[in-house]
């Protein structure tokens, strides 16, 4: 009898936890499109910002100017750490995207599809990890895996007909790009917010409170 009673309360709290996860909180939608617009901002900025940069780098080895992507996959990994929903990270990379394309930029609506394919990217990711693991690894992976899809998206859109070593170069450059700045740099966004009480209403804000 004790031991059914035992499975029946083990089984009520994992499909409780299992319904917190996928149930998005007014809260998570708020700060959520909060990370996006912030995040637009920098798209916005780095619209014009990367030029310099990439020009640097692109007669050291083509295709390495990849290395300039980063900036631009930061939203998804960094909603996916803060808000720990299914979608968080697809939603807050594309809502990015959708801002960065309605201010307006030189790639117009395809900003679009690169926000779907960068966000997905990150979310599939969190996805792996069944949204349970949030630690440094992680984010790095879903930096990385931002950074292959969009390198793989630019490729297809902005570089058709590139030989062999163009492609493999653009795509290494916009994974490593991707892990460095939209991972590594997105979990120490994360941990500062967290550190300032800010991200209280939230799991990545209480880990951190419970450390101090």
């Amino acid at each position: 009898m004790s031991t059914s009673t035992s499975a029946s309360t083990t089984g009520t709290a994992s499909g409780l936890r299992n319904a917190q996860l996928w149930r998005w909180r007014v809260v998570d939608i708020v700060v959520a499109s909060v990370i996006a617009v912030a995040c637009a901002l920098i798209f916005v900025l780095w619209n014009v910002g990367y030029q310099g940069p990439s020009t640097l780098l692109e007669p050291l080895l083509p295709g390495v100017q990849a290395l300039v992507n980063g900036p631009w996959l930061i939203a998804g990994v960094l909603g996916g750490l803060i808000i720990r929903k299914p979608g968080a990270a697809l939603y807050t990379e594309l809502v990015a995207a959708v801002i960065s394309a309605l201010v307006g930029n030189v790639w117009g609506p395809l900003t679009i599809v690169s926000g779907l394919v960068q966000g997905l990217g990150a979310e599939l990711i969190f996805l792996l990890f069944l949204y349970g693991v949030w630690k440094l690894p992680v984010a790095i992976l879903a930096g990385a895996a931002a950074g292959v899809a969009c390198g793989i998206n630019d490729v297809i859109l902005w570089y058709a007909g590139a030989d062999t070593a163009f492609t493999v170069i653009y795509i290494a450059s916009s994974t490593v790009s991707g892990a460095v700045i939209a991972g590594i740099g997105a979990w120490l966004i994360a941990r500062g917010l967290a550190a300032t009480g800010a991200l209280s209403r939230f799991a990545a804000g209480r880990e951190v409170a419970a450390r101090v």
